[in-house]
């Protein structure tokens, strides 16, 4: 199914790395498929340079603290760093130079590089393009638990459509900034170098 939006126009290297076969898909197909494109990275992946225990890859200039959790399939590229209390889980593909701060949750996400989540930050099945910067606090929901009907909608060209999902938190284009404690809706669609401000709700569907 080609994708009703151009991920490119978000994430300007996607076409340049490994995820470029699943380029043409909805973002909302990639992260619900997470553990299962996670999987077959690791599989296409030279892990020389990686330490590889339980689908979990980690490069060897990744500096990893202790009391961090990471859970596989999982792909951390060069030059990460990952805080103590820090969670990986779910099916995570991290490009280079990526920075996960104390008690930041990752969860079925796709990051490229140069993206950092500051503390105490919860990401669940997003896209996040490069030099994202997630300041303390600041959140991705991927869930209406908030009404019966769960399925989540994406607003594009002004008009809102289904994305066939329950879970799926966000597509956010390169260079965007997420003020402290703000909070992104689920089905949220971020323009490269979009700016939200400290404490706010970015809710598309309203």
């Amino acid at each position: 199914m080609n994708s009703p939006l151009h991920l490119p126009d978000y994430v300007t290297s996607i076409a340049s790395t490994a995820l470029h076969p699943w380029m043409h898909l909805p973002p909302w197909e990639i992260t619900s498929n997470a553990a299962s494109i996670v999987r077959s990275l690791l599989d296409q992946t030279d892990l020389q340079d990686y330490v590889v225990t339980d689908e979990v890859a980690v490069h060897r200039s990744a500096v990893v603290e202790a009391s961090a959790t990471l859970k596989g399939p999982l792909l951390l590229g060069p030059n990460c760093f990952v805080a103590a209390g820090a969670y990986l889980r779910g099916g995570n593909w991290v490009a280079a130079d990526c920075s996960f701060g104390p008690g930041t949750e990752l969860k079925s996400s796709f990051v490229f590089r140069g993206t950092k989540l500051a503390h105490f930050n919860f990401v669940g099945d997003s896209i996040l393009g490069e030099d994202v910067n997630l300041e303390a606090g600041s959140i991705i929901c991927n869930y209406r638990n908030e009404r019966a009907d769960k399925d989540i909608l994406v607003r594009l060209d002004g008009a809102l459509h289904p994305t066939g999902v329950q879970k799926f938190g966000a597509l956010v284009g390169d260079q965007a900034r997420i003020g402290a404690n703000a909070a992104l809706a689920p089905g949220t669609l971020l323009c490269r170098g979009t700016v939200i401000g400290r404490t706010a709700l970015c809710d598309q569907e309203t």
